[in-house]
Parts: structure tokens; sequence; C-alpha cells
């Protein structure tokens, strides 16, 4: 972790700076006022801090954010804080570090950010790694410790003799950062625990993410409407993909994830994100994308869409039978049941429905644990926890997580599927290369649940009339 006034490694692209243009170069500039107030959600940040500081009374807790990674020799990839980082403190800034210290019956938090010297020191315009002529100014440490409503702030060059002289017993999220990892003696019990914790923290939603979540998921609402205005002209599925990228960098922080903008059979490889293939208007188009807004909270939604704007009576029938099971699961959502209790009623709706279909012999018989032939068609589980990440959470213990309750307050995805591979000698000629995938933001509420995405239709005709006014209104003129 480089201290502030050491700059960047040279390039042989550089230019050299003699001693006269670095003493110019400091001299004569304005004293910018620096910007008051605290960071958007601040008093749930700091509500989150405090839970997390009762569960580990008389521990100093360590929570990195990382840095930044190297794309291709001195650039880098657009940097995104680690998820619980971001959760406690709303920093986006890369390096910096939260810590918890012990202090009475309860914790002091310091957060250890990059100084901002302003342009006193040479390296504002000679380090392209974090110089603000470079890369922007940050908010340097008193700015910080009043933006982020932590009670101190400290230089990132503090950091390492903190580390040194932490008082008794600790825990630190570890993977983050090297250099906090190896000051740090290993002990995996404990800071895997730790992590273990963070992320149930996160299980329950409060008032500010379910607000987020809601905003992620209008942008993307406005995304696939883009997609379908660009479906009548578009030829490739990576122009699907940079048509929704534009409104994720426009409205938020980016896509969530790597949108999947799967045409025709490529639709039955779940994860499908090469999105070189073709755009056909006899094919399927099964987009998987979320805008992740600048809050870094993203949705997850589905949608199979049918690129001239009518579905096939074949492409009908499967879908159908996904949405059939889609709302069988829907029905489980409430607290008390068991998170897989959706999952197991879309795959009864789906096993019975491939029997009828001719597909499956026998569907009580392919549902035996024993068995599950079904999932030939339909691999995966159809919900996961949602939030700061996609697959939100995914630290939690299997007890509290996948073989846990609902509970008021969570958010999780419904996303049944079926796959019809094109190869697939069991499956009937006329179904093969059909992949169709409805997936939906789901809030747990102590009445059952409510659906975050459901402005976006799902069923044939619904899906099918939207495609229709989407393209009536591009149509129309301007006034």
């Amino acid at each position: 972790m480089p201290a502030s006034n050491e700059p960047a490694p040279r390039q042989s692209h550089d230019p050299a700076n003699p001693e006269a243009l670095l003493r110019f170069m400091t001299e004569r500039w304005a004293k910018l006022r620096r910007r008051g107030g605290k960071v958007k959600a601040a008093g749930f940040h700091a509500a989150r801090r405090l839970s997390l500081s009762e569960a580990f009374p008389g521990e100093a807790l360590v929570i990195p954010t990382g840095h930044e990674k190297v794309r291709s020799n001195d650039t880098t990839f657009r940097f995104r804080p680690g998820t619980d980082f971001f959760y406690l403190t709303g920093s986006h800034e890369p390096d910096s570090v939260l810590m918890l210290l012990p202090e009475g019956a309860g914790h002091r938090s310091v957060l250890f950010v990059e100084p901002n010297p302003g342009k006193t020191n040479a390296t504002f315009f000679t380090d392209r790694q974090k110089g603000e002529l470079w890369v922007g100014a940050r908010r340097g440490v008193a700015e910080s410790r009043t933006w982020f409503g932590v009670d101190e702030a400290r230089p990132l060059g503090d950091l390492h003799q903190t580390l040194s002289e932490l008082p008794g017993p600790f825990r630190a999220l570890r993977g983050l950062s090297g250099a906090v990892d190896a000051r740090l003696k290993p002990q995996s019990d404990r800071d895997t625990a730790f992590g273990q914790h963070l992320a149930e923290l996160r299980l329950l939603k409060d008032e500010a993410e379910v607000k987020e979540l809601s905003a992620a998921i209008a942008s993307t609402r406005r995304g696939f409407e883009d997609v379908i205005r660009r479906l009548s002209v578009a030829r490739s599925e990576r122009e699907i993909e940079g048509v929704f990228g534009l409104r994720a960098r426009w409205e938020g922080n980016d896509v969530g994830y790597g949108t999947i903008a799967a045409c025709g059979s490529h639709a039955c490889v779940l994860h499908w994100t090469r999105n070189d293939g073709a755009v056909r208007a006899e094919d399927l188009l099964l987009l998987d994308a979320g805008v992740e807004g600048t809050s870094l909270y993203t949705a997850d939604i589905t949608r199979t869409l049918p690129i001239g704007g009518k579905f096939s009576p074949e492409q009908r029938e499967v879908y159908t039978l996904v949405l059939s099971a889609q709302r069988a699961a829907f029905a489980e959502v409430k607290p008390g049941n068991d998170f897989l209790a959706p999952n197991r009623a879309a795959m009864r709706v789906l096993a019975h429905g491939l029997e009828r279909m001719g597909i499956l012999s026998d569907a009580e018989d392919a549902l035996k644990e024993d068995h599950q032939f079904y999932r030939r068609y339909t691999l995966h589980n159809i919900s996961h926890m949602l939030g700061l990440d996609v697959h939100d959470c995914a630290r939690a213990r299997e007890q509290t997580y996948k073989f846990g309750k609902l509970a008021a307050g969570m958010v999780l995805t419904v996303e049944p599927g079926l796959y019809f591979q094109p190869d697939d000698l069991t499956v009937p000629a006329r179904y093969r290369g059909i992949g169709v995938r409805i997936e939906d933001d789901v809030l747990v509420t102590p009445a059952g649940y409510r659906n975050l995405s459901k402005g976006l239709p799902s069923d044939t005709a619904a899906v099918e009339r939207w495609m229709a006014r989407v393209w009536a209104d591009a149509a129309r003129p301007s006034v």
C-alpha cells in the first residue's frame, strides 16, 4: 500500500519533470472551498456500524475496501468498493480501511483514507495513479471524517502502525487487501466467522436499501425498453449488451453483473456473456440484466422476449410453463417458510409440465431426491439474495441462508427457467434450442411478499403488448 507521497512507477513514455517545472507547478493556486454535508444515508451506515459493534464487544474490527486492479499494464479496471466496507461507510474511494476500535462499552469508528495535499505536493500532477489532475481529487482526511460521519479519520500512512498496535483480540475481513492480510496474523476461524456475520447482517434490508433497490429496478426497466426499441434493427447480441450498458452508466454506477443477451439457443447456456451471436426475428432473446445504482445496489431481472414481437406456439408453451412455475414460487414467499420452499414449488410445476410435454415419463419419479431428472432441463435453483451484490450475502452460513427461514426484509430473486439444448434427443425437435427464464426481484414483507419488478410485464400477451407499445412510441415523430 503506497504512501500518499509515493509516486506511481515511472513508465518509459512518461515525460521528465525538471526541478523548475516542479516549483512552477506548485505555486499560485487558490484554495478551494471543501464540500460540506454528509454522505447519503449516513444515519443508516452509522446504525449498521453500531450493530456490528454490539456483536463483537471488546474486539478490534478491520474492514478494508480493496484496491484498484490492473487490467492491462498501467491501466486499471473501474474501481468498485468492497461490499461490506461500503455497507458500513458509503465510501467509493479505493485503498481505504475502516476500523472499529474498542472504546468504553462500544467502539470508535476510524476511517483510514488517502490524504489530499492539494497542489502543494508535486504528486498532484506527477502521480498517474492518485494525482488529482489525473484521476480527480480525493476528499482527504478532515473532509472524510465529516462526510462519512465517522468518529475519526486518519491518513493511510498511519495504517501499518495502527495495525501493529491493535489492543487485544481482533477480527479482519480477509482477501481484499494484501497489505492488511500480511500485517495481521492469520486466524482462520475467527476471521471466517466475522465475514459470515457481516454477510448475515445484510440479509435483512433496511428502508434505505429497499429504496435504492427500487430505484435500480426502475432504471433497469428503462434499460429493457431501450433494448426493445433497438431489437427491430439490432444485428448482434453485443449490440443489445451495449444498449443496456449505456442506460446503466447513464443512470447508475455500471451494470451489476455481466449482461446476458442470449438469442436463440444461446439462451440454453445459463451464464452466456460472450454475446457474440446474431439477432434473428424468429428467435427469443433471453435478457438477464441489471443496473447497479450509484449506491451500488443492483437489480437482477430476466425477461425472455420474442425478437419479432410475437411468440411462436412452441415458444409460448414453454414460456407459459415457466411463468406458472414462477407464480407457484411466489405463493411460497412468506416469513417463516424455508428459503427453498419457492424452489420446491417451482420444480414441482416444471416437472409435471415436462411430463405433459412428453419429455419426462413420470414427474413424481423425476422429483425424487435421489433422481432429480428434471434438472436436465432446469439446472439451477430459482432464488438467491439480492442487494449490494447480485448474489448477495454469499458468505452467510448455509443454516441461515440456503437452509434458513425467510424473514421480512429479505430481498431475493424468483427465477425459474427451462432450457432445451439443441442436441438433446430426450426433447421433441420442435422445442430444441428454446431457453426461457423469467426473473423478478421480491421483497419479503410481514404479510407475504412484494414484487419490486412487477412493472416489467411478464405474461405472454402483456410482453407482446409491451413490445408493440415501445415500438409504436419510438416510431412516433418527436415534437
